[in-house]
């Protein structure tokens, strides 16, 4: 084994074990272009169902059975397994039948956020023999990159609110509170938690909405992000929700964040004036 997440080479079979969006899809995709065969766990209610028609072998689990779906790893010979798609946060307080291994997990936590639970689940499935590998593996072509990943390059006072967003957005994802904030003139209007990046958007364009525009939406990862489970993404209809919301530019933490539909998500922000931006610590700090 590597680094935490990155096996040495990658294996020619391997576990998805697949939340809600399209991130599931692009895995598969991925592996297929590389030949890997994939067993994809859905999660009940979250995965979309359309997941059966793309994928070669699906088994539907609910988000309690964790002893199963080991079960179903450890048949099919697995002893790889990335998480993709989210599960909603609201979702992980009302697991309604926890099998006993799961109860087990959670009986071990002093904190019960999703990223606690989701450490807790990958320790267990590595002691079973399954090691978890970083979720973006597969995809590191659509990862956000250094620098305007589209046509328009941000002003001036754009790039002052971002460096001012980018040292706020830190400090919250230190908190585990949120990854993303929406600031103006250098002041933060709203705030991500649970409701998730497009709610904190709306809520910030109707804050606004007396003034509107002149926003910037700013994420990063948390300062000790695993990027095994819960990456940053973004995807083509938060760039409509930001163009609704008055938001004239998008920073991205480099390496960092995934761009679902990257082409699509970029070509639709140029078409919206929006730019798209991968913001570092260094620039910041010479902000």
């Amino acid at each position: 084994m590597g680094h935490r997440g990155h096996p040495r080479q990658l294996p020619d079979k391997i576990g998805l074990i697949a939340g809600n969006g399209s991130f599931p899809f692009l895995v598969l995709d991925a592996a297929r272009q590389r030949g890997i065969a994939v067993v994809t766990l859905a999660i009940k209610e979250e995965a979309e169902p359309t997941i059966e028609e793309v994928a070669d072998k699906v088994h539907w689990v609910a988000l309690g059975e964790l002893r199963r779906a080991v079960k179903i790893l450890k048949e099919a010979g697995i002893d790889h397994a990335l998480m993709a798609g989210q599960v909603k946060h609201k979702r992980v307080f009302k697991i309604l039948r926890p099998d006993t291994l799961l109860l087990k997990v959670l009986s071990r936590l002093r904190s019960r956020n999703t990223d606690a639970i989701l450490k807790a689940v990958a320790d267990v499935l590595s002691g079973e023999g399954v090691e978890l590998m970083d979720s973006t593996l597969l995809l590191t072509s659509v990862l956000s990159t250094k620098g305007p990943m589209g046509k328009r390059r941000p002003s001036a006072e754009e790039k002052d609110n971002v460096a001012f967003g980018f040292r706020m957005a830190k400090a919250v994802a230190g908190l585990d509170i949120g990854q993303t904030v929406v600031v103006k003139a250098k002041s933060v209007v709203a705030v991500e938690a649970m409701e998730g990046t497009d709610e904190a958007v709306r809520r910030a364009g109707r804050i606004v909405s007396e003034s509107p525009g002149g926003l910037a939406v700013v994420k990063v990862a948390r300062p000790s992000q695993d990027m095994r489970f819960d990456v940053p993404v973004v995807g083509p209809r938060t760039i409509e929700v930001m163009s609704e919301s008055g938001v004239s530019i998008l920073a991205l933490e480099p390496g960092k964040c995934l761009l679902l539909e990257k082409e699509a998500l970029l070509k639709r922000a140029d078409d919206l004036k929006i730019a798209v931006y991968g913001v570092t610590e260094r620039e910041v700090g010479e902000a």
